[in-house]
C-alpha cells in the first residue's frame, strides 16, 4: 500500500503526534477492537497487532486492510508457556493492552489483568466484550444486532413498517470502539499522573445503551418509547424524513428548525406548507408527507442535488458512499485517501476524523500481513537473533 498523509500544515513542518511514544498491544480481531487500535495508531501510538499462530485475525481481507493500518503484526502462540512469557515481556514495555475475548479467557491463558499488572503496574488493560466482565449475561455470545436488541436501540431503528439493519454497525463501533478509546485515553491520562494503570471493562451493550438518550427522554416523559417511525427523529415529523426521488434515490429533509423549513418551502414554492412545520394532527402530518413525497418524487435525484446546492435549509441529497468519496467537503478535509494495493488494485482509505493543531495525520504503516513484523518486534524488544530463531523453531512465534 502506498503511504499517505493528510491534514498537513506548511510544507516541511513536522509535528509530534499526541500519542507519540505510547505503545499498544492489540490482541483483538474483527471490528470493534481493531478499530480502537486504528484510532490510537492514527493519533501516533505504536500499535503492535498480536495474532495467534493459526487463523489469526480472520476478518474479511478488505476489512482487515482498512482497520489495521498504522500497526505492525506479531504472531504468538499463547497456548505455550513460552508464548505467555513472551507476551508478558512485551507487556512490561507497553502502555496499553486491548483484548476482545470472552470474560475469563485471558486469565486462563495466564495473561489476565492481575498477571499483566504484576509485570507492569502502569499498563492500561482494556477488555472489550459483548456484555462486559460481570453480570448474568457476561458469557453470552452476540453480534452488533444482538447488543442493539438487548439495549432497546434496535427497537428504535427503522420505520413504522419494519425495523432496519445498518451496514455501519452502531453497537460495535459506538458502543465498543469509541467507548474503549474513551476509557483507554482517560486511564492513560490518569496513569501518567499516578503511575498506576487500570482495567478498563467495556461492554458493547453498555456502550450503545448509554447513548440512547433521546429514547430515554421519551421514557422519562411518557413512561415508554414510541415505536420506530413514530417519534420525532424516526418519522413522526414530515420535516425530518427521507423522501424517494423519481429515479428511486432519496433526499434527506432535516428542517427541524422553523427558519430552515420556511426556506425549504420557498425553494419548492409551497408557502402554504410553512404553517405546517409541526402538524397538529396525524392527518395533517400525513397530508404534508404526501405532498412532499409527490413533489420530491416528481424529479430525479440529480435535479434535487442541483436545486439544493447552496440552499440553507438542512435538506440534502442522500449520497452513495462511492459518491461521498469524491465530495469536495470530504476531499478538502483530507478524509479520502486514494491509493493502490501491492497488486496494483485501487484502494481507498478514510483519513483520520480527528483534526487538531500541530498534528499531521499520516499512514506510517499499511495494514500488515499476519506475523509480518514478528522478528523485527522481538529484536526491538531486546531478544537476540539466536533467541528469535529458537522461538520460531519451537512454534512459539510465527
Amino acid at each position: 500500500m502506498s503511504t499517505h498523509s493528510s491534514h498537513s500544515h506548511a510544507a516541511g513542518v513536522t509535528h509530534q503526534a499526541p500519542l507519540h511514544g505510547v505503545r499498544v498491544l492489540d490482541l483483538t480481531r474483527l471490528l470493534p477492537g481493531p478499530m480502537c487500535g486504528l484510532h490510537l495508531g492514527d493519533l501516533g501510538a505504536e500499535v503492535i497487532k498480536v495474532e495467534d499462530t493459526g487463523a489469526g485475525d480472520y476478518a474479511a481481507e478488505a476489512v482487515r486492510q482498512l482497520v489495521n493500518r498504522n500497526k505492525r503484526s506479531i504472531c504468538i502462540d499463547l497456548k505455550q508457556a513460552s508464548g505467555v512469557a513472551l507476551l508478558l515481556s512485551l507487556c512490561a514495555q507497553a502502555d496499553v493492552l486491548i483484548e476482545g475475548f470472552r470474560p475469563g479467557v485471558m486469565a486462563r491463558l495466564g495473561v489476565g489483568y492481575s498477571a499483566v499488572q504484576a509485570v507492569n503496574p502502569k499498563l492500561v488493560y482494556c477488555s472489550i466484550s459483548g456484555y462486559g466482565q460481570t453480570g448474568p449475561d457476561k458469557d453470552a455470545p452476540g453480534h452488533d444486532v444482538n447488543y442493539s436488541a438487548l439495549a432497546g436501540v434496535a427497537d428504535q431503528m427503522g420505520t413504522a413498517q419494519d425495523l432496519a439493519l445498518s451496514n455501519v454497525p452502531v453497537a460495535d463501533l459506538l458502543g465498543g470502539t469509541m467507548t474503549a478509546v474513551m476509557g483507554i485515553l482517560a486511564a492513560l491520562f490518569d496513569a501518567s499522573r499516578t503511575g498506576k494503570g487500570r482495567h478498563v471493562d467495556v461492554a458493547i451493550a453498555d456502550g450503545v445503551l448509554a447513548h440512547a438518550v433521546v429514547p430515554l427522554a421519551g421514557v422519562n416523559v411518557r413512561g415508554s418509547t414510541k415505536p420506530a417511525g413514530a417519534d420525532k427523529l424516526t418519522g413522526e415529523l414530515p420535516c425530518y424524513a427521507t423522501y424517494r426521488t423519481r429515479d428511486a434515490r432519496f433526499v434527506a429533509v432535516g428542517a427541524l428548525e422553523k427558519k430552515f423549513w420556511d426556506t425549504f418551502c420557498d425553494l419548492i414554492e409551497r408557502a402554504d406548507l410553512k404553517p405546517l412545520h409541526h402538524p397538529l394532527t396525524p392527518e395533517q402530518s400525513q397530508w404534508v408527507r404526501d405532498e412532499l413525497s409527490r413533489l420530491i418524487g416528481a424529479h430525479t435525484w440529480a435535479y434535487w442535488r442541483d436545486k439544493l446546492d447552496g440552499a440553507d435549509c438542512c435538506v440534502t441529497p442522500v449520497l452513495k458512499l462511492e459518491e461521498s468519496l469524491s465530495h469536495p467537503q470530504f476531499v478538502a478535509r483530507g478524509m479520502v485517501l486514494p491509493g493502490v494495493t501491492a497488486a496494483g488494485q485501487p484502494f481507498v482509505q478514510f483519513g483520520s476524523p480527528v483534526q487538531m493543531t500541530d498534528f499531521d495525520f499520516a499512514i506510517r504503516h499499511p495494514a500488515p500481513k499476519q506475523g509480518q513484523h514478528t522478528q523485527e518486534i522481538l529484536l526491538q524488544a531486546g531478544y537476540t537473533h539466536d533467541e528469535v530463531d529458537a522461538l520460531l523453531a519451537q512454534g512459539t512465534v510465527a
